[in-house]
């Protein structure tokens, strides 16, 4: 079983303008397709740190020298990377989907395909996992997930159907969820809906939003002056923040302008919104929603 085809491989590194004596951060390494494409064109003196919080990924450690693996979340980049004597980088990549691999094994709850233990933890030592947020959170703490991360309208009526269902006993499984919901999973949505309440509870459960402000907040200091930003979104929760954060350093609202209507930014977009080709999504259909925005800092 392929562990995961890196999506936009040439694209993303492309963005980063390697220098060949450079250093490097690929805050998602999962099966290290873009990792080993930066160390291709590494020079002997170069150097690629990696993150990766799920310890599966820790067996596809490449065996190079100039390659470190850290199993850690990337919300810590900053700290890690002092630990190592290093405080800026010349770029950063991140891939922020979920693996191939977590996809495929069933029992890490991933999938709407399997039936699996309500679980989606991408580092398994967390505390929460997607049994908590069913199970635990009250009406108006699912309704919020549903409607901030699943953008899901019945998102109301939903957690209402989830409460009431818990009296009867817990929600264990993947098949249990679904069938408590089956009243809004109409046959021709169906995979669509469910699509959108599994992200939900994925992104509640690994906290994805606040760790993606986290690491975009650090980028301007951990970035050399033209030091670059390489990253790939799979949804509009995720890409938003980045368009927003590359245009003016913000997350929402607009930046202090001075007396001439002018504002700083730490970062300059480089090149348009880059998206898979359709021979890429023919060969890899999970690339079919990516965005890569490549930013340097100023």
């Amino acid at each position: 079983m392929e562990y995961h085809n890196a999506v936009l491989l040439k694209e993303t590194v492309d963005g980063l303008a390697i220098k060949p004596d450079g250093v490097y951060v690929d805050v998602t390494f999962g099966g290290g397709g873009h990792s080993r494409e930066i160390l291709s064109r590494l020079g002997p003196n170069g150097k690629l740190y990696a993150f990766d919080q799920d310890k599966d990924a820790l067996e596809n450690k490449i065996d190079d020298e100039r390659f470190v693996l850290i199993n850690e979340n990337f919300r810590y980049i900053k700290r890690f990377l002092r630990f190592y004597g290093v405080k800026e980088v010349d770029g950063v990549l991140a891939d922020f989907g979920v693996s191939s691999h977590q996809f495929d094994v069933a029992e890490r709850g991933f999938s709407t395909r399997f039936e699996a233990d309500l679980d989606m933890r991408m580092n398994q030592d967390n505390q929460l996992s997607a049994f908590e947020v069913i199970n635990d959170y009250d009406e108006e703490q699912i309704k919020a997930v549903l409607l901030q991360y699943g953008e899901l309208r019945q998102a109301p009526a939903m957690a209402r159907v989830i409460v009431e269902a818990r009296k009867q006993g817990v929600i264990k499984t993947s098949e249990q969820l679904k069938t408590v919901l089956k009243k809004f999973l109409n046959h021709q949505k169906e995979n669509k809906v469910l699509a959108q309440i599994y992200q939900a509870i994925r992104i509640e459960v690994n906290q994805e939003i606040e760790v993606l402000k986290e690491l975009l907040l650090q980028m301007p200091e951990i970035l050399k002056p033209e030091g670059r930003l390489s990253f790939i979104s799979y949804h509009s929760l995720e890409d938003r923040l980045v368009k927003r954060f590359i245009r003016n350093g913000l997350f929402e609202g607009e930046p202090e302008r001075d007396v001439f209507g002018n504002f700083e930014v730490p970062l300059e977009r480089v090149g348009k919104l880059i998206t898979p080709s359709k021979e890429e999504i023919k060969i890899n259909n999970r690339a079919r929603s990516a965005k890569l925005r490549v930013a340097k800092k100023l």
